[in-house]
């Protein structure tokens, strides 16, 4: 390849086609020309594509980064089988996002699972807050930690704002009489 440019599709349709030692040895000739980078400070990883830019290119970067966590027939899933529930199931916004990104974030039978992760050392420990929207019910919720710890948050139109800590650990938020009852 003579412009790295070239492999984004390759690189794209690694994870739907190849797999094993296939895919390992397409991604080892793609590092090559993609130029991998990790930023300390952020804990940003990009592909800098050879192009000398001082910010990667999102657009280049999002297709590649498919291939790479794919699994085979994972795309193609997508289409064939979206999920189309999560458009009327609770959501997180205003993440304190890239100080802060959620490793996990799903509607669960009446509970939603989150986790933040901290995007370096930095912000390791400290503790962020976030949205949460389309609760199926107003009044108290509970947000359950890892280590049991428990906070009481008050929803009104099926919306509240929540604090949790940035280390990678579970909560679970369900609403009281829900946890009263489980």
């Amino acid at each position: 390849m003579n412009d790295a440019r070239d492999g984004l599709m390759l690189a794209w349709f690694t994870g739907e086609f190849a797999d094993g030692a296939i895919k390992e040895k397409l991604w080892e000739a793609c590092d090559t020309f993609f130029e991998p980078t990790q930023d300390p400070d952020s804990g940003e990883f990009t592909f800098g594509f050879g192009l000398g830019e001082i910010h990667p290119r999102g657009q280049f970067n999002a297709r590649v980064m498919a291939g790479w966590v794919c699994q085979p027939g994972a795309w193609a899933q997508i289409f064939d089988n979206p999920n189309l529930a999560k458009h009327s199931q609770p959501c997180v916004e205003r993440v304190d996002f890239p100080r802060v990104a959620m490793s996990q974030a799903h509607w669960n039978e009446g509970s939603l699972h989150l986790a933040a992760d901290p995007c370096n050392g930095a912000a390791n420990g400290t503790r962020t807050t976030m949205t949460i929207r389309r609760l199926p019910t107003d009044g108290e919720w509970i947000l359950k930690s890892s280590d049991g710890t428990l906070t009481s948050w008050d929803v009104a139109g099926g919306s509240t704002q929540i604090e949790l800590i940035a280390d990678g650990s579970s909560f679970t938020l369900t609403a009281l009489d829900e946890t009263v009852s489980a």
